[in-house]
């Protein structure tokens, strides 16, 4: 109870993408249960401030920019910010040796991250080992291993202020872009539209609803899809453009029966809503993506290629030929 009233102010620094922070969410879960009355401050980066929106668990949210052009001087900005504020704990999931040093020069006590090396184990209250062979949310739980003995139960779940118990029958939810960000990135881990159009035009002469939807990243593959399956087609409902927001996507993933995605952050969302989800995988580890051992999270992948996963292990850009992308339209329909 003692450790529970000195520690009032929570920092907790994870950068990465919207599917990243929702990974987080049940290593911040646990937190609130260890520090009841605690306030959470996450810092993250902006394609992934849109996390406010899904969760109640955190109380602010500050963003630093520092994987972008002027990132020596929003590290400078992060570390000014924790100096003038008065947190009793920090936790980064980073893996940057620099980072360490950062949050000894921020004066918070007790600091908490990965092992990577001496500069960790000198300036952090406690290196955690770095375990990157196993399920993304168990891996940033892990962070957690010197403050609690509380069983792993890394599912994420979301928050939706409008509790919708009406699901659409006979529904399918394809979401079939990724990140801009990615593909600037020279990282593809999504099928060729041709596919999906082939796979949309099967679900509808199989009787299914299907709802498309993307968002701004996605408006080139959307208006590829819409040439092909006009509007008015039976059974078809185009929702690009209608879902506002990631509240709006993420009621519309609720009201769907099943999702049919590639490696992005609707994925993340529909795990965390626990509608049944199947994604296609290429190049990036399904086994550290999608919580293993539930029927209700489905990878595809092809097994037709050796050398898959490779993406973040073994390489940081997919390659030429993506083989491990070359996934038949019936092996994703055989999972329904």
């Amino acid at each position: 109870m003692n450790e529970q009233k000195k520690i009032q102010h929570i920092l907790l620094l994870n950068f990465g993408g919207l599917g990243d922070e929702i990974l987080f969410l049940p290593t911040i879960k646990t937190l609130k249960k260890l520090y009841p009355t605690s306030k959470i401050t996450l810092v993250l980066e902006p394609r992934g401030k849109a996390i406010k929106n899904l969760t109640s668990l955190i109380n602010e949210v500050k963003v630093f920019d520092v994987k972008g052009k002027n990132k020596f001087f929003e590290f400078f900005k992060l570390l000014l910010f924790m100096q003038l504020n008065r947190f009793d704990m920090v936790i980064s999931s980073g893996s940057n040796k620099l980072i360490p040093i950062l949050l000894f020069l921020s004066g918070i006590k007790k600091r908490y991250g990965y092992d990577t090396g001496k500069l960790s184990q000198w300036f952090y209250t406690k290196a955690i080992k770095l375990n990157k062979n196993q399920y993304a949310a168990n891996m940033y739980h892990d962070l957690l291993d010197d403050l609690t003995l509380i069983d792993k139960i890394c599912i994420p779940k979301i928050d939706l202020n409008n509790k919708n118990t009406n699901i659409f029958p006979n529904s399918i939810l394809i979401h079939p872009g990724v990140s801009k960000i990615s593909i600037q990135k020279g990282i593809v881990k999504t099928i060729e539209v041709g596919k999906w159009i082939k796979l949309i035009q099967k679900l509808l002469l199989m009787g299914k609803v299907v709802y498309l939807a993307g968002g701004p990243d996605d408006d080139e593959i959307i208006s590829q899809i819409s040439s092909q399956i006009p509007n008015d087609t039976q059974n078809f409902v185009n929702m690009y453009g209608k879902t506002q927001n990631i509240v709006d996507l993420a009621n519309l993933i609720s009201s769907c029966e099943i999702i049919i995605c590639s490696d992005s952050a609707p994925m993340h969302i529909a795990i965390a809503l626990n509608k049944k989800t199947i994604t296609i995988f290429g190049p990036t580890d399904e086994n550290k993506l999608m919580p293993k051992d539930n029927w209700k999270f489905i990878p595809v992948y092809t097994k037709k290629v050796s050398c898959r996963p490779c993406l973040w292990d073994k390489r940081q850009t997919t390659c030429q030929n993506l083989n491990c992308l070359d996934i038949d339209i019936d092996d994703i329909i055989s999972k329904l």
